[in-house]
């Protein structure tokens, strides 16, 4: 669990949160430059409050990549007079991770009624469990490659939701070092996770 931050982390986040404001109307203008900043500056975030509504690690990755390409794809869409893009980009993951739910949730009880019909099991449980453990390994394969900061400063940002400059603090590193390590590691991970496809 982190632990309370006081004013300087409050200062930094609305440091980071109008930094976000300015990168998404440049990636509204296909600035793909900005969208790699915007990527690292809230993956974070995203991919935590998937992973609160959608559970599984895996399912929350994959939604959490989803919500990514989406604020890419529609950034043209984003109004500031209606809130930060922090909030329009963690509206949008929301949104995508109640449909994911609901979707899974209908397809389980839809698969339930056919194999009641059918009289046969609803899915093969063995098999899901092993495209899942498969899809762990090639995460964790990946992040194997990284280097020791990289894999750290990934993991803590990406998984753990921390913010660049409580990165650098908890590994005790500055934060133009951990800013290029992570930078360097997510182009890594992506190019890894990429062969996966």
């Amino acid at each position: 669990m982190r632990g309370v931050h006081g004013r300087a982390g409050c200062g930094h986040r609305e440091g980071a949160r109008a930094r976000a404001d300015e990168l998404l109307v440049l990636v509204a203008d296909g600035d793909q430059r900005a969208f790699e900043e915007l990527y690292a500056l809230v993956s974070g975030p995203v991919y935590g409050l998937v992973r609160r509504v959608v559970r599984d690690p895996a399912q929350s990755e994959e939604v959490a990549q989803e919500v990514l390409l989406e604020t890419w794809r529609s950034a043209a869409r984003y109004d500031p007079g209606r809130g930060s893009a922090l909030s329009w980009i963690l509206t949008l993951a929301h949104r995508r991770a109640v449909d994911r739910v609901r979707s899974a949730r209908a397809a389980g009880e839809r698969e339930q009624r056919e194999a009641l019909r059918a009289g046969e099991p609803a899915f093969d449980q063995v098999a899901e469990e092993v495209e899942a453990g498969m899809e762990r390994e090639w995460v964790r394969r990946c992040l194997r490659r990284l280097t020791d900061l990289q894999r750290q400063s990934v993991t803590l940002a990406y998984y753990d939701g921390y913010t660049y400059r409580e990165v650098a603090e908890r590994l005790s590193l500055p934060l133009g070092t951990v800013k290029t390590r992570m930078r360097d590691g997510l182009t890594r991970l992506r190019q890894c996770l990429g062969g996966a496809a």
